[in-house]
């Protein structure tokens, strides 16, 4: 039955593209790829939630604290389960492989990442492992984008287009935040877009938050009613909390990337690893219940009256009043983060360091403001420093400003912190910046070699292939040759440049049609001089393992329009200036959404 209406929904909108104009059906794409994204959402969100209430149903109820360990144990070890016996084996995590697509693969994702997020992370997170559900759900959306332009044959830029909304529509949908899920598409994923492509992104983000609104619980989605007027006064202390947030981000940042890198050298088969892992972050869970699954709660939590509640059903519930030993606990939470969500991830469960950039920025702005508090040196509302603490480290982590400004003013429900936003998520994100190149999204890309930053000239020399621009048929010469036969090479053939070797083909040097333009309307210097009399050495030669971005600081450096190209050794070829230009304004004008 569902095929059957199915296949009913793709004859309409095979109809529809055949009578609409392609500027309308990308309008009519992008409402459809942000509806879906919308529903992923939904049974994301959903799911996730409807778990964590029942482990705090079975903790308030039963006092089964242990529960809260034991389910994260299983939500890994049913991940492993399905990737082996489901997913073929293998699962790519990360909103990283989305960069990699639009750079490398045509804006190609597999079939299969319509759903593998989804199944994945909601095992993961929704059995409380400590990750975030928002970049599988924009992975999802990617995928849907992706997958949408493929079967009705759009172009490269059309799908990489209908990417962008999928993406969109996923984080507006996530956090009923519109304008922080195109700008996140836009700062983060598509760094080139002209301004006439706002549009459909826009119009995916608006459809996605639409169905998130009208089928999705509010209470499930991260959101804020409480917050302090803005008092200028405390502009100082925001500068403060930029530098904090900045280098907490840079904290993040590296043992998060430590703690992968010693998971991804066990020799531990994956159920083993799963196991293992899992058990050390249920321990970590069992002493610090707050870092199971997104955790949204707690932050909501934290900018409420009563942030003791977090010690509750904990090892320190009696100290619930005390706010020195809250301090110290969510200290300890802030600090145990990055370790509970590269374990969660190492260890074989799917999500992502969003919603942990959340929670980590909270923590920040809460633990910072509470201190100042209880020192008495001053008085600092803290549910606003809770709130700009996670565009802090949103902003270092992700190198997304933007974005982080727009998502805390649209989930706070104004924008009265603008100012204290802007300050903060721009020191934190030159601090970060300063230190770590990449963000956390990049670094995956560099860690393999494939590096994707915000410089276009960069990603778009990266997907040239060196050996397509090689000219391997030009004509060579010896160096005892006498010029008299190259100027009949010259006056048959189109060439100005020819490689002088010897019999084994060894690069010896090269002639230039214009360095002996004198020379050859002389006879007699044409019969008897040699060709290794008028040859010129070599500034520099080229490897066809050389990527493009070295091929062009290579021409830069030697200031020719020629360099030679050497395999195994020998000579093999000439890559021309003017022909690798072409191949980039080719590539450009094919990059670039309109």
């Amino acid at each position: 039955m569902f095929k059957k209406y199915f296949y009913k929904l793709e004859n309409i909108i095979a109809w529809a593209q055949s009578i609409l104009a392609p500027k309308q059906f990308i309008f009519m794409s992008s409402i459809l790829v942000g509806i879906s994204s919308g529903f992923a959402v939904i049974i994301l969100k959903t799911f996730a939630h409807q778990v964590y209430s029942f482990a705090t149903y079975i903790n308030g109820i039963l006092k089964l604290s242990f529960i809260n360990s034991i389910l994260p144990i299983i939500g890994i070890l049913l991940t492993v389960f399905v990737v082996k016996r489901v997913l073929g084996g293998t699962i790519e995590k990360g909103t990283s492989q989305i960069l990699y697509a639009v750079a490398k693969k045509a804006s190609i994702i597999p079939r299969k990442q319509m759903y593998a997020q989804i199944v994945t992370s909601s095992l993961t997170v929704g059995l409380g492992g400590s990750a975030g559900l928002e970049s599988p759900i924009v992975i999802t959306g990617a995928a849907f984008g992706s997958n949408y332009a493929q079967r009705y044959k759009l172009s490269y830029k059309d799908r990489t287009l209908l990417i962008g909304c999928g993406v969109a529509a996923g984080i507006a949908a996530a956090f009923n935040a519109p304008i922080a899920g195109v700008l996140f598409a836009i700062e983060v994923l598509l760094v080139d877009v002209s301004i006439s492509a706002f549009t459909p992104i826009m119009i995916a983000a608006a459809s996605g938050t639409l169905v998130s609104l009208i089928a999705l619980d509010e209470s499930i989605l991260l959101s804020f009613k409480r917050q302090e007027i803005f008092d200028y006064h405390f502009i100082p202390y925001y500068i403060l909390l930029g530098v904090l947030t900045g280098f907490v981000s840079i904290y993040y940042a590296r043992n998060f990337q430590r703690v992968e890198h010693i998971f991804a050298h066990l020799r531990f088969s994956p159920y083993k690893k799963a196991l293992f892992g899992a058990s050390i972050l249920a321990v970590i869970i069992f002493i610090f219940p707050s870092l199971f699954g997104e955790g949204y709660e707690s932050i909501k939590i934290l900018s409420e009256k009563d942030p003791g509640q977090l010690l509750e059903n904990t090892l320190f519930s009696s100290f619930r009043n005390n706010d020195w030993v809250l301090l110290i606990f969510i200290g300890f939470t802030m600090l145990l983060k990055v370790f509970a969500t590269g374990i969660t991830l190492g260890s074989g469960g799917n999500g992502g360091n969003f919603a942990p950039s959340l929670f980590l920025g909270s923590y920040a702005g809460y633990l910072f403001s509470k201190f100042l508090n209880l020192t008495g040196l001053t008085h600092l509302p803290i549910s606003n420093f809770t709130m700009v603490g996670m565009a802090g480290i949103l902003s270092g982590l992700f190198h997304a400003p933007l974005t982080a400004i727009f998502l805390i003013a649209e989930i706070t429900g104004g924008y009265d912190l603008m100012i204290p936003l802007m300050i903060v998520t721009s020191i934190s994100f030159a601090i970060s910046k300063r230190f770590e190149k990449h963000s956390m999204d990049v670094k995956p890309l560099v860690r393999k070699g494939n590096v994707f930053t915000t410089n276009k000239d960069t990603n778009i020399l990266s997907t040239l292939d060196t050996n397509s621009i090689i000219q391997t048929d030009f004509l060579t010469i010896s160096p005892d040759e006498s010029l008299e036969k190259l100027v009949d090479l010259i006056s048959h053939s189109n060439q100005v440049i020819f490689a002088v070797v010897d019999k084994e083909m060894h690069l010896l040097g090269i002639v230039h049609f214009n360095n002996i333009r004198e020379i050859i309307f002389n006879n007699f210097r044409v019969k008897h001089t040699l060709i290794k009399e008028i040859m010129t050495p070599t500034i520099d030669v080229i490897y066809p393992a050389d990527n493009m971005e070295t091929v062009m600081n290579k021409f830069e450096k030697a200031r020719v329009t020629f360099l030679p190209v050497l395999k195994n050794g020998k000579y093999y070829g000439f890559i021309s200036k003017a022909i690798t230009l072409e191949a980039y304004r080719t590539k450009l004008k094919s990059m670039t959404i309109e």
